[in-house]
């Protein structure tokens, strides 16, 4: 009986996550019409939520004075509320920084993507894991290689992609809940 309440109240809700995948993918396929643009919102809503978590920071600081970690605390305040600033203030030129940390974190993960892989040869799918590890490393490589001038799009171009796969995947979450809700 309670399997059949969960089921139902799933099968309501999936109206909502279809909605949220048509946001998704509306969205996608914007930033990929105009990789530029949603390169200078990505990194101007970035700028902004590091200003709110500063601010935050700094507040939480001054609550807490007599903790000892209170000039750490400050101090990582301060330095978001500096980041936030100066992504907001020249979201062009936080995004060659943006970009750069993008690249540098594609070449780590594919770096240790492919060690494990290696490390998995006598396991099953282990290439897979290899495959996925040297694309990550030609990526930033290839995000490294074009920069500065690949700063202007490549985020934009990963949000997008980003957007449409989200999109995809909380299509078929949203068609699964409603086959769950007929059940």
């Amino acid at each position: 009986m309670a399997d059949q309440s969960v089921n139902e109240t799933f099968g309501k809700s999936w109206t909502w996550m279809a909605v949220l995948a048509v946001i998704c993918i509306i969205g996608g396929f914007l930033a990929l019409l105009n990789p530029f643009a949603a390169t200078i919102f990505a990194v101007t809503l970035a700028g902004w939520v590091f200003l709110l978590q500063g601010v935050v920071q700094v507040i939480h600081a001054f609550r807490v004075r007599d903790w000892p970690g209170f000039f750490w605390s400050l101090g990582l305040g301060v330095l978001s509320l500096l980041v936030g600033f100066v992504l907001v203030a020249d979201p062009l030129a936080g995004s060659v920084s943006l970009t750069l940390l993008v690249a540098v974190l594609f070449l780590l993960t594919g770096a240790a993507k492919i060690m494990f892989g290696l490390s998995l040869r006598r396991a099953s799918g282990w290439v897979w894991v290899l495959v996925s590890g040297v694309v990550s490393v030609v990526l930033g490589a290839m995000i490294l290689a074009g920069l500065p001038a690949s700063a202007a799009t490549i985020l934009g171009l990963l949000l997008g992609i980003e957007l449409v796969s989200n999109g995809v995947l909380f299509l078929f979450v949203a068609l699964g809940l409603r086959k769950l809700g007929h059940q």
